[in-house]
């Protein structure tokens, strides 16, 4: 059973914008935090930024004030609003969730992920 589903990702140069979007299951992820994590090529995945089940946000220092997350609870949708791209967000990105917001913060401790979406930012 596909749990979560993520696209959006693309090319593209640096300055520019792209919105990811993670469709997942209500069953299991509907009542959780949410949250968008990256992989860098040969490094651990990351948590990038969280939507906690009331709506609070927060971000990873390097993100903030160029990436928005939001949720779609009635359509079981999240997205990551990504602006002012820099060659450093190049990353295969995912989205996860779980009933602890302070395990969101150690990936390893999280399971089902999805295939990822590929966002590269180069000239």
């Amino acid at each position: 059973q596909v749990q979560l589903v993520e696209s959006g990702g693309g090319s593209v140069q640096p300055g520019g914008s792209l919105r990811l979007s993670c469709l997942y299951s209500a069953t299991t992820f509907g009542s959780y935090h949410m949250g968008w994590f990256r992989q860098h090529q040969g490094t651990q995945r990351e948590l990038v930024a969280i939507i906690t089940s009331d709506g609070t946000t927060r971000y990873e220092d390097s993100v903030k004030g160029r990436f928005t997350i939001s949720r779609d609870h009635a359509n079981n949708l999240m997205y990551l609003q990504m602006n002012s791209l820099k060659p450093e967000d190049t990353a295969v990105y995912y989205c996860n969730g779980d009933s602890n917001v302070v395990r969101m913060g150690s990936p390893a401790f999280l399971s089902s992920w999805g295939q990822g979406t590929q966002v590269t930012v180069s000239l």
